[in-house]
């Protein structure tokens, strides 16, 4: 008995340690990986980056970082990808949100997005404003409060009271719904990524799925774009002003 707790700590003791060491490796990587965008040695930032990305999974800054060191080499489709990817993890960086702008206005399509119901635009943008835990955290936080105020409506002796329990809670009634369809939204967006960037320099649309198709328009690498379908080795894509059509897969790479 005394053995299996002594090895119970030794195991925890070294559980603790490799986590510990994870952690410091991790920010020694990261501190390499500014020194050398300091010094201007972008490609060595961008395998480094890449690098902690593989080992240690998805960050917004390190995709962030990423995007910025891609960026100094003027690789605009590879600094789009990671901008985006960014912004899919912390949607309301607003750092992450400007140099995205900023890599967009180098690429050569200038898409013109179809006019969106004002509303849609209002709600995106709210939406926007939070990830998916952030937007679930603030739900919880809501009906929390709402449970008060339910309990302050119904056992409170003061009318005045109960009127602050009733409309306070009506309010955050709506903010714990909003709050869960955003962080729904954002956590489908997150799983089910659709977009896509283009990565070769130029490729043809064409209207079916096949090289002998009708060829339908032009773009350039950097332009984003949403997968409708697949078949084969080729996607079926949405542009932002409407335009629709079959490109080979192996030109574009999931956001």
């Amino acid at each position: 008995m005394k053995m299996n707790i002594n090895m119970k700590k030794i195991v925890f003791f070294l559980l603790v340690q490799f986590v510990a060491f994870g952690a410091f490796a991790q920010e020694a990587t990261i501190k390499e990986a500014e020194a050398a965008y300091t010094k201007e040695d972008y490609g060595k930032a961008i395998e480094l980056y890449e690098g902690l990305l593989k080992s240690n999974g998805e960050s917004a800054e390190i995709y962030y970082n990423l995007g910025n060191a891609y960026y100094k080499e003027n690789k605009i489709a590879p600094a789009i990808l990671n901008y985006e990817r960014a912004l899919l993890l912390d949607p309301g960086d607003g750092d992450i949100r400007f140099n995205l702008q900023l890599a967009r206005q180098k690429s050569v399509d200038k898409i013109e997005p179809v006019g969106d119901f004002f509303l849609h635009r209002w709600f995106d943008k709210v939406q926007n404003m939070g990830a998916a835990d952030s937007w679930a955290q603030m739900g919880i936080v809501c009906f929390i409060l709402f449970i008060g105020c339910l309990i302050l409506f119904f056992f409170s002796k003061w009318i005045h009271l109960k009127k602050i329990g009733f409309y306070l809670g009506l309010v955050l009634l709506v903010l714990v719904i909003f709050s869960n369809i955003f962080a729904s939204n954002q956590k489908s967006e997150l799983v089910n990524r659709k977009s896509a960037i283009v990565f070769a320099p130029t490729v043809t649309v064409k209207s079916s799925p096949d090289a002998s198709g009708t060829d339908l328009f032009i773009l350039h690498e950097g332009t984003k774009v949403s997968i409708k379908s697949k078949l084969g080795d080729w996607s079926e894509i949405a542009m932002e002003d409407g335009n629709v059509g079959w490109m080979p897969s192996k030109d574009i790479e999931i956001i």
